[in-house]
């Protein structure tokens, strides 16, 4: 996979360009921009926090671990800055090639992509054995090549109840995850402790980050908040209300493609779109008793597309069985998963 940044860093010209960037910009002395990769393992508040900090919802959310499936690109333009937040899927063991994608795209935004690293925990919970296999995968990509800076985000701060010094206590238990790193550069891990759903704490965030930057150009137009495309995003907000409308493992065997996306008139868009599953049982589920959970999932998913695309719209779900397409390499590609990027 091509790097997300508009620049080879290898390139020698890379210097004369933002210098000439900069210029022709006339941005403020101290502008800095860059890339954030937001790592973490499953549901520990990665989305969350991307659309906190943008102001607007781009990325979808639920309480199903894996719910990102590839890089969401947000960006949040200052006065003194541009960030380019890289939403990743979380870390973690995977069981299939889906899975395999998923955390080979969360590696690649840390070693490609990235400016800055910031790895989320939940600090309301001691480390889990996804956290330490996070550590441990960081060690490893760091031997391969120097990885950039580290801020460790101390996330659900609203949700400690513990003393000042329990709370110091899980800090310096997090940090005791990058011991090797903090031996290294004989300084302390930087952590922050705030809240993505509340916004407690997010204000220090950003201006963390911001110092981690480098100098640089604006990238983008300071009102485009995202790359992606408007059938991804449809898409994602299908898929979401399938994940908070099924348990167990049905949500994590969906997908969704867009087949049908046209603007009938100035106020009304037709989208059609096709849920696959994995299994004939699994197609039933999302029916529901004469078709009760497909229109429960339209019904939740058309407001949230109305708001983004700015019409109203007539929505058509359908359901289709691909057998164990997380497993299988062409199916993967066809809903757009690039597999084996390297």
């Amino acid at each position: 996979m091509p790097s997300t940044h508009p620049f080879d860093p290898e390139s020698d010209d890379l210097e004369e360009m933002l210098e000439s960037l900069l210029n022709q910009q006339n941005l403020a002395e101290d502008y800095r921009s860059g890339f954030v990769a937001v790592i973490g393992r499953p549901n520990v508040g990665k989305s969350t926090l991307l659309n906190r900090l943008l102001g607007q919802k781009i990325a979808i959310t639920s309480d199903k671990p894996q719910t990102t499936r590839d890089q969401i690109l947000g960006i949040r333009t200052e006065e003194n800055g541009q960030y380019i937040f890289l939403d990743t899927p979380g870390i973690h063991r995977p069981k299939h090639k889906l899975g395999q994608h998923m955390v080979q795209v969360a590696e690649e935004s840390i070693t490609n992509d990235a400016d800055v690293v910031l790895w989320l925990v939940d600090i309301s919970v001691p480390p889990t054995d996804e956290d330490e296999l996070i550590a441990a995968r960081l060690h490893e990509l760091h031997g391969g090549r120097p990885l950039p800076p580290i801020l460790l985000g101390l996330n659900k701060i609203d949700e400690w109840h513990g003393d000042a010094a329990a709370l110091e206590d899980r800090t310096q238990t997090y940090r005791a995850l990058l011991r090797w790193l903090a031996e290294e550069t004989g300084e302390e891990i930087p952590t922050l402790r705030f809240s993505a759903i509340s916004g407690q704490g997010v204000d220090e965030l950003l201006e963390n980050l911001r110092q981690q930057l480098p100098q640089g150009p604006q990238y983008f137009p300071e009102d485009q908040v995202t790359d992606l495309n408007m059938r991804f995003l449809v898409a994602e907000l299908i898929r979401e209300q399938v994940l908070n409308s099924l348990h167990q493992e049905v949500p994590h065997s969906v997908a969704v493609g867009i087949t049908d996306f046209e603007e009938r008139s100035n106020n009304l868009t037709y989208i059609a779109a096709t849920i696959y599953v994995e299994r004939a049982s699994q197609k039933g589920i999302v029916l529901g008793s004469g078709g009760a959970m497909i229109k429960q999932i339209g019904r939740l998913a058309r407001p949230q597309i109305e708001e983004m695309v700015g019409t109203k719209v007539y929505l058509e779900l359908w359901v289709k069985v691909w057998e164990k397409w997380r497993r299988k390499d062409n199916m993967l590609r066809r809903l757009g998963y690039e597999i084996n990027r390297r």
